[in-house]
């Protein structure tokens, strides 16, 4: 019903920055949280950030609030994640899901197929 596509992973150095996107299709979903996760590597996956569709909310977690920034374009029906100052322990595919309740004690509704981040020392 809903489709996710991430996009503007990629390689890029310690301290850099990079900017993802998460354009949504589908069912009109105006009441849900759209936010991002992230795994890397022999770990299990991790909630990073949710944002309300409608009221524009927002929400992280702690390890990365000083440095992530979500935001949304509804006209374009995309959420974007700002990653700043950007560290090796960051390398993941990163994930956009949707779902009717909060991100962090939810399972989500719907997933993207995820994009890959690398970020070289």
């Amino acid at each position: 019903q809903v489709q996710l596509v991430e996009s503007g992973g990629g390689l890029v150095q310690a301290g850099g920055s990079l900017r993802l996107s998460c354009a949504a299709s589908g069912r009109t979903f105006s009441s849900y949280t759209v936010g991002w996760f992230r795994q890397a590597p022999g770990k299990e996956r991790e909630f990073l950030s949710g944002i309300s569709w409608s009221g524009g909310s927002t929400y992280y977690a702690d390890s990365v609030k000083d440095r992530f920034t979500i935001s949304r374009d509804n006209a374009k029906n995309t959420v974007y994640l700002q990653l700043n100052s950007l560290k090796p322990a960051d390398t993941a595919v990163y994930y956009c899901a949707a779902g009717r309740f909060d991100l962090r004690v939810a399972v989500p509704d719907y997933w993207g197929q995820g994009t890959q981040v690398t970020v070289s020392s």
